[in-house]
């Protein structure tokens, strides 16, 4: 019996989901991150990169098999409102927003986090930036007026949190003079 294989896109590791293969990329739980397994990995032809991710041991034993379902995750920024900008903006609804002040604008938010998330669903989201601030979160419970911001290499999607759910805006920053890194 080998210890470590490939079935069908999915990485097991002493018979446990421990990741998944998709596009040249394997995304592999650091719940086991070994060298036996980085060995494995580095001689599988297909795999070109590694990628450690939280959060995907869960996501293959609660029944996402599919590599379908196993979409690559998405980093995510939190915006909020400069401490300086008008406290009239703050806690309002879209609607509201843009009736009195227009679309948001960037300038007007400042970023209290930046990182990588267990997920790309904005109601899970919200729910973790109010009960589990991650680490290097540094603003308050996510709000109405806050813009999530959810980015990989090909882009970036911004949505507003709105009184019920979130609305996605054109909230483009000026020239990004940022690189983004994996």
């Amino acid at each position: 019996m080998r210890n470590i294989r490939m079935e069908k896109d999915i990485i097991l590791y002493y018979n446990n989901p421990a990741g998944y293969v998709s596009g040249g990329k394997a995304v592999v739980d650091p719940l086991f991150q070994s060298e036996e397994l980085n060995a494995f990995l580095s001689r599988q032809k297909d795999i070109g990169e590694v990628k450690w991710t939280d959060g995907v041991y869960d996501r293959l034993v609660n029944g996402q098999r599919d590599t379908q379902e196993l979409t690559l995750l998405k980093s995510c920024r939190v915006w909020q409102l400069k401490p300086e900008s008008d406290l009239r903006m703050r806690f309002i609804s879209l609607a509201n927003f843009c009736k009195e002040f227009g679309e948001p604008q960037i300038s007007d938010y400042q970023t209290v986090y930046d990182g990588e998330v267990e997920t790309n669903d904005l109601e899970a989201l919200y729910t973790k930036f109010n009960v589990d601030h991650p680490p290097g979160y540094a603003g308050h419970s996510l709000s109405m007026s806050d813009v999530l911001e959810l980015y990989d290499e090909n882009g970036s999607s911004f949505f507003y949190c709105d009184r019920f759910g979130f609305q996605e805006i054109g909230f483009m920053p000026p020239e990004q003079t940022q690189t983004m890194q994996l």
